[in-house]
């Protein structure tokens, strides 16, 4: 073990809310990434840090938690770190970021990390806000009772990260020792000496309590063979150990020998006024205007996502547009010039366009993170969301979702159950999001005629804001669902959450959090997307070559015949080209299914190529209805309406049409950016595939009930 790169580790413990992820970024900078830990889904920060006499050491950032008791999977991948040597990840140094401000209840925590006997360096974060509150530390206290060495430090105004990194450089093989606590903190009571010495002697530990907190977790710690496992519960069962009174009984010890250090330590220098931190909270989480006040800001925060977005949006679409046609005008037409432009080019443009929305959604998540806000609002709605199989924290998520989905899901791993986040996964995208409007704005038309209620109210506009509320009602009825079937063993939902000091945010920490989502969109979400874009492009562009050959005789000699303008030739040509393509003989072939629905195959293709993103509905209509612009909603909708149904006469979009697709947009999973984002957040594709086909079944089944009555 040496401080090199290659063969020392460095790991930031702490509980969650302390400060760690911001000492991460001082001490890392940019020269971080963002893998996962073997065989889990957990987000793994590793960084390298750069010491003053030029070596640079790997440092790594563990999810945050309470106690070696854990309650989400992030924190149970920690404990399997912490009590397994042979693992690739243990830590030959901690750093222990712990509040100032709430000192006592982290020293649970590094207390039991102490008995564990991993050499540690206890940083006490914060100290800028100890000292606006007319407060000091007294470190001799602290370092008396730890015997390691301790730091005060603040990641917030960098104070003391040089000390730190000295305490870092001076760590040796040989100084180790002087970074280890030779006793332990806390007394393992009598009535386990026995089976603690009889497991150790079975698995070759020599560490008496971490032998313990293999006795507790043993039935899902990873590293632990099913013979070590065996023996282990052979113990518990003859012992009859109690799990859950080991537990309160070592919290209640371990709070009894540090309670009056962590008083000495945090020394108030006479009487303070009430702080800051509470006169906001008696507003920010009052009964009646607290949720007044969040509404507004997640208010705010969807405007800003919608509102703000559109210009880059514009300019990211315009790009590409620019781009797609001078690469066109280079190069020959030829079949790779299509690949490259239909394919990859507007691929890539369906990647990037939603970079926006992500940045800006993750910028105000990590504003509201920073200032503390965000802890207030899981604590205020938890309860009410609990019903719902959901946390506090995806009420963000939900709203989110009503601008886009990705970054709904995305905003996701702020919650630390496990079943209570993949249940908001599963039920974000029934919240319709801005990609609908197009074709809700195309299709109310045919549902309600253009008028006002009561002289007050637009018809259509009510049925636009009835289409939204179908969709909450739907993902609040699917949670209740999936808060039934959804299996997760050993994951707890109740609520155990700090209410962090409000401070200013720490720009650097927020730049850096939109850098890591932006870039894990590109690179991982980005490469599906990509490659299904290509396939769809494929599938429209090409088809049997009889039937290509004769679609586009028919077509030239139907323009010839009507002496159409170039613009129009184009759009026919086109028209008959989809017809004649693979998707189209798809559209066909799903007919008979989709009928019952009211649908014909040119409504089928567009559900089909929709996929690639719920706005290309309007595009695929224009193109198969030869339409100029796809842009043009109204001549798209004038060509709709005009359309007859030959074998009854009757226009295909009726009332009771228009009403069964807008019905289907509502729930269908017409999204495959969307799925590619639910396999990068759940690592399987288990999930998107569920996803899809219970959303699917919704559309499908809601949508048929509506037609058949309507019609």
């Amino acid at each position: 073990m040496s401080l090199e790169t290659n063969n020392f580790t460095i790991t930031l413990v702490g509980n969650p809310n302390s400060g760690k992820s911001s000492l991460f970024n001082i001490l890392t900078g940019l020269r971080q990434s963002v893998s996962n830990f073997p065989g889990v889904t957990v987000d793994k920060k590793i960084g390298l840090i750069s010491l003053n006499d030029g070596r640079q050491v790997s440092l790594i950032d563990l999810p945050g938690l309470y106690s070696l008791h854990p309650n989400s999977s992030d924190e149970k991948v920690v404990v399997n770190i912490l009590t397994n040597e042979s693992d690739t990840d243990y830590p030959d140094l901690v750093i222990y970021v712990a509040d100032a401000s709430n000192l006592e209840r982290h020293l649970l925590l590094a207390t039991q990390i102490i008995d564990l006997k991993i050499p540690m360096i206890f940083a006490i974060n914060m100290i800028d806000i100890i000292e606006d509150k007319n407060q000091k530390i007294n470190v001799e206290t602290l370092v008396k009772y730890l015997q390691i060495p301790v730091v005060s430090i603040s990641s917030r105004k960098e104070i003391g990260i040089e000390t730190l990194k000295e305490k870092i450089e001076n760590f040796s093989p040989q100084s180790a020792s002087s970074y280890i606590r030779k006793n332990s903190i806390y007394d393992i009571p009598d009535t386990l000496t026995n089976s603690i010495s009889d497991i150790q002697s079975r698995l070759g530990n020599t560490n008496k309590y971490q032998t313990k907190i293999l006795l507790h977790h043993h039935s899902w710690l990873s590293h632990l063979s099913d013979k070590s496992r065996d023996s282990i519960e052979e113990m518990a069962v003859a012992t009859k150990f109690d799990d859950i009174k080991n537990q309160l009984d070592e919290t209640m010890s371990r709070y009894s020998s540090f309670g009056a250090i962590s008083r000495k330590t945090v020394v108030t220098n006479g009487l303070y006024p009430q702080t800051r931190t509470d006169i906001i909270d008696n507003v920010i989480t009052h009964r009646f205007w607290g949720p007044i006040i969040f509404f507004g800001i997640l208010f705010f925060m969807f405007q800003a996502i919608y509102a703000w977005s559109e210009a880059p949006m514009d300019l990211i679409d315009g790009f590409f547009s620019f781009a797609g046609g001078t690469v066109r005008d280079l190069m020959p037409a030829a079949w790779y010039t299509d690949l490259l432009v239909d394919g990859i080019i507007a691929g890539l443009g369906g990647i990037i366009i939603f970079v926006p929305q992500i940045t800006i959604l993750f910028l105000l998540i990590a504003i509201l993170e920073e200032t503390g806000y965000m802890s207030r609002a899981v604590f205020m709605f938890d309860g009410i969301m609990q019903k719902f199989g959901l946390n506090g924290r995806s009420i963000v998520s939900l709203v989110s979702s009503g601008a886009c989905a990705i970054p709904a899901i995305m905003a996701t791993r702020t919650i630390s159950s496990w079943k209570e986040r993949l249940n908001t996964i599963m039920v974000s995208p029934l919240i319709s999001c801005s990609a609908r409007i197009p074709v809700y704005a195309v299709l109310v038309g045919f549902v309600v005629p253009d008028m006002t209620i009561l002289g007050l109210f637009n018809a259509q506009g009510l049925v636009f804001m009835g289409l939204y509320l179908l969709g909450i009602v739907a993902t609040l009825a699917a949670a209740l669902v999936f808060k039934t079937v959804l299996d997760v063993k050993n994951d707890n939902s109740f609520l155990m959450i700090e209410l962090p000091q409000y401070k200013r945010p720490i720009w650097k920490n927020a730049f850096l959090t939109v850098k890591e989502k932006v870039t894990t969109f590109i690179m991982e979400a980005g490469r599906v997307i990509l490659v299904i874009s290509v396939l769809l492009w494929f599938l429209a562009s090409y088809g049997p070559s009889t039937a290509i050959d004769n679609a586009n005789t028919e077509a030239r000699s139907y323009i010839e015949s009507n002496q159409l303008s170039e613009i129009d030739a184009e759009n026919y040509m086109a028209s008959k080209k989809i017809e004649a393509s693979y998707a189209g003989h798809l559209g066909k072939f799903i007919e008979p299914a989709i009928k019952p629905l009211g649908f014909d195959w040119k409504i089928g293709i567009a559900l089909l190529t929709s996929f690639a993103a719920r706005e290309v509905f309007v595009g695929t209509m224009a193109t198969i209805y030869s339409v100029g612009s796809a842009d043009d909603e109204a001549s798209v909708r004038e060509k709709m309406a005009a359309e007859i149904n030959p074998q009854s006469g009757a226009k295909v979009y009726s009332s009771a049409t228009a009403l069964s697709l807008l019905i289907f947009y509502v729930f269908a999973m017409q999204c495959m950016s969307t799925l590619a984002v639910v396999r990068r957040e759940t690592k399987s594709w288990k999930w998107p595939i569920i996803q899809f086909l219970y959303m699917g079944a919704l559309a499908y089944f809601g949508s048929l009930i509506t037609y058949q009555i309507m019609s």
